[in-house]
């Protein structure tokens, strides 16, 4: 079924419980509320809890802490680490834990479960039963693993509160603007009437809403997930024919993309993709096919494709300085992706594992990383770009943030103790580069060529 365009106009105000302060769990929370929403976030971590009441948001989210701070002064958002309270009244429950992978690939449900099992336990001393809302990115088929634990419990106690699928399409440092903007909403329920009732709360955004049964809706969030992922092994897979062909990958997508039926995003070369969706989504979709007899023979080779990046960054760095034993590395960038402070399943981090596994010695540079931060992926946290060159035979840009663009090529020279400098990202020109007294590798930019200087696009009436 397919609403159309989304609601328009003033909504009724509902009251809504978010189990789950995680970053989807904060974000869909603080957006409700924004329209006009009574709601509650219920979470078991009591510190995470604190310092959101004291309007501290944990996450790197551009709109979120403002949010937060003025919809919790307005009274229309609270956090509390007590399910009965955060469900007591409440007509909505959605529920936004974390679906990590297991060691087969498979998601694990424990959050699920667990969550929903505190949830029903709420709610049996009480008469209330609210819709609860999956937005747990869940595999298909997780719609009547909740049904099967709120049945145990009701069982013999009267109806159990009927249940619903509402994917997220949130992508981290742009959550609060995909919210409000949203491409698509899609809703998946046992009745209409219950998918028409979750639709009603985004009333205000216009948007097309889809309301289809619960396993569709699952479905679609995993459809769509693996389908990105696909996007980035084809381009990178294709970045390595470029580089054997003498061709450049940069002219190459651009020639492609402004294809209206291909598009460009998700379609640049890089190191591979990481983050908390796309790695664990594509193994779960995987394994779902495989465990009921479909051989998913695209998202292996996908994953392969993914994986060989990161030693593919090594080899190109490698080949330029010869043995890595006992020089230094700058590496430019930990997090999965500029904007964001998720180290979960980063390229990266893998590279840089890789880089000291040969003895190289690396030292990093991410604006979402403290100068001193203790961790252990690292041999020094440094507080800028250049303090990370300083001494180091190569820099290596591992993650698209801004700022790496913008940085003093030439005091880069300078400071370097090499003259490499491998861009994983693709994020500068080779001429600019080259201009510094640096050697430049890429990917996908065979050094024969360097189309920045002559490439252009021209509109012919």
């Amino acid at each position: 079924m397919v609403a159309g365009d989304g609601p328009k106009g003033v909504n009724a105000r509902q009251r809504v419980a978010v189990v789950g302060c995680g970053h989807v769990g904060v974000v869909t929370a603080a957006c409700l509320a924004e329209l006009g929403h009574q709601v509650v976030g219920v979470d078991i971590n009591k510190a995470l809890i604190d310092g959101l009441r004291a309007g501290k948001v944990p996450f790197v989210e551009p709109g979120l802490m403002d949010l937060v701070v003025t919809n919790t002064g307005l009274g229309r958002l609270s956090f509390t680490t007590s399910y009965q309270e955060a469900l007591a009244g409440a007509g909505f429950v959605f529920l936004c834990v974390n679906t990590p992978s297991t060691a087969a690939g498979a998601a694990d449900l424990r959050y699920v479960r667990g969550a929903v099992a505190q949830i029903a336990g709420a709610l049996s001393a009480s008469n209330d039963r609210p819709l609860i809302v999956n937005k747990s990115t869940s595999p298909i088929g997780t719609g009547e693993t909740i049904e099967a634990i709120l049945g145990q419990t009701f069982q013999g106690k009267g109806d159990r509160p009927p249940i619903a699928a509402n994917p997220e399409f949130l992508r981290e440092g742009s959550a609060v603007y995909d919210f409000f903007h949203a491409e698509r909403i899609v809703i998946g329920a046992d009745s209409l009437e219950d998918a028409r009732g979750v639709a009603a709360l985004y009333e205000g955004i216009d948007v097309p809403i889809i309301l289809t049964d619960i396993r569709t809706a699952e479905m679609i969030k995993y459809v769509s997930n693996a389908f990105l992922a696909t996007r980035v092994s084809f381009v990178n897979e294709i970045a390595q024919l470029c580089e054997r062909l003498g061709t450049d990958i940069d002219v190459v997508v651009r020639g492609v993309s402004l294809d209206s039926r291909i598009g460009s995003a998700f379609f640049k070369p890089g190191i591979g993709y990481g983050g908390s969706c796309l790695p664990k989504d594509v193994a779960a979709m995987r394994h779902t096919g495989n465990s009921v007899g479909v051989a998913m023979r695209v998202l292996s080779s996908v994953q392969e494709v993914n994986i060989a990046q990161r030693g593919r960054a090594v080899s190109s760095i490698r080949r330029l300085l010869g043995p890595l034993e006992g020089l230094t590395i700058a590496a430019w960038g930990a997090t999965f992706k500029g904007g964001s402070e998720d180290l979960r399943e980063s390229p990266a981090l893998d590279v840089i594992t890789l880089l000291r596994n040969e003895g190289a010695r690396v030292k990093v540079y991410d604006p979402a990383l403290a100068a001193a931060s203790s961790v252990d992926f690292a041999d020094e946290i440094c507080g800028d770009a250049l303090e990370a060159a300083r001494g180091a035979h190569c820099v290596a840009i591992l993650t698209d943030w801004p700022e790496f663009a913008d940085v003093d090529l030439d005091e880069v020279r300078r400071l370097m103790a090499g003259r490499l400098l491998y861009d994983g990202r693709n994020l500068l020109r080779r001429s600019d580069v080259e201009a510094a007294g640096l050697t430049y590798c890429g990917v996908g930019r065979p050094p024969t060529l360097d189309s920045s200087r002559v490439a252009e696009v021209q509109h012919v009436r």
